[in-house]
């Protein structure tokens, strides 16, 4: 019999490492289990980094007890036999995913849950064939999960309803923000919305419109302004008079109008390396882990603003 509040984290990279921090601050005792020696020997030098600066935020009320609860494990089987959830976040390839869905279901007590990190991969092409498939569903977040809190729920067709249920019902006991799909889809919500964006912004920048600084600007100083506290939908009904109806009315044409003009295509080769090159310049490949680090320290001021002023779910 498993126990609920034991979760086993497999996969302790960028996005299990934050994880890890997600169940351990919310009481859980954490398992951590990496097949590289070298992510498990670092694990807790960046918790024991990462813990006071969340702390200093007031992300973290007991910096002492959320590492006490973090362990490292070498084998796969003392991470998991234990535990009533299973986060999975291995590398994204449906064979690599396929193999150590195998390996969780080999090791696992029938009644745990097991939630995959996958951004875009639904379960169906990996776990088909664990004997305890109906215990298994996506639960993708994004990086970084501890300090932005939705994940995706999303079930293969032979998941048990109760577990999605179960699992959401963690989600929001863990601070995360669970969002639930009713069934499959590649990319799942936010990459298929992220993807939309991205689709037209390599394709402004391809065709000359507007340099990559200034299409980053439109988002980070414009869009990315109300979608930190508000998303698409709730952004047009307060932009038009009388809602969102109205809005539709007024611009769903002009929306059609623009989405006709483009015919779907791979990203341009030219343009990905001309892109490329104008990151580079600006940061070079050597300062990516420091900036990264920056994105995170800017993610935990914006987390606790978002806390103090109850925008937080």
């Amino acid at each position: 019999m498993s126990e609920q509040k034991n979760v086993a984290i497999i996969g302790a990279g960028l996005v299990g490492s934050g994880w890890a921090l997600v169940f351990a601050r919310a009481g859980y005792t954490v398992r951590i289990h990496d097949p590289s020696e070298a992510i498990r020997d670092g694990f807790m030098q960046w918790a024991e980094d990462s813990v006071p600066e969340l702390a200093a935020e007031g992300l973290i009320d007991d910096g002492a007890g959320v590492l006490a609860r973090l362990t490292v494990c070498e084998e796969l089987q003392q991470a998991v036999s234990d535990a009533g959830y299973i986060q999975e976040s291995v590398f994204e390839t449906v064979e690599t995913k396929t193999d150590v869905s195998l390996a969780i279901d080999a090791a696992m007590s029938p009644d745990a849950m097991v939630g995959s990190s996958s951004s875009g991969i639904p379960a169906s092409r990996f776990t088909e064939n664990c004997r305890n498939r109906t215990r298994f569903l996506i639960a993708h977040p994004v990086n970084p999960p501890h300090l932005v809190p939705v994940v995706e729920l999303v079930p293969a067709p032979w998941t048990d309803p109760k577990v999605v249920t179960q699992t959401r019902a963690i989600m929001e006991d863990v601070g995360q923000v669970p969002v639930s799909l009713t069934r499959e889809i590649d990319g799942f919500v936010l990459n298929r919305l992220q993807g939309a964006l991205l689709n037209e912004a390599w394709a402004l920048y391809e065709e000359g419109y507007a340099t990559l600084e200034d299409i980053d600007a439109t988002v980070a100083h414009g869009l990315g302004l109300r979608w930190a506290f508000m998303g698409p939908f709730e952004t047009i009904d307060l932009n038009a008079p009388k809602g969102i109806v109205d809005y539709a009315e007024r611009l769903g044409g002009m929306y059609y109008n623009m989405a006709t003009q483009r015919s779907p295509k791979p990203w341009d080769p030219d343009s990905i390396t001309r892109a490329g090159e104008v990151c580079r310049q600006t940061l070079p490949e050597s300062d990516l882990a420091s900036r990264r680090a920056w994105r995170d320290a800017t993610l935990t001021r914006l987390a606790r603003f978002k806390k103090d002023n109850g925008l937080s779910r």
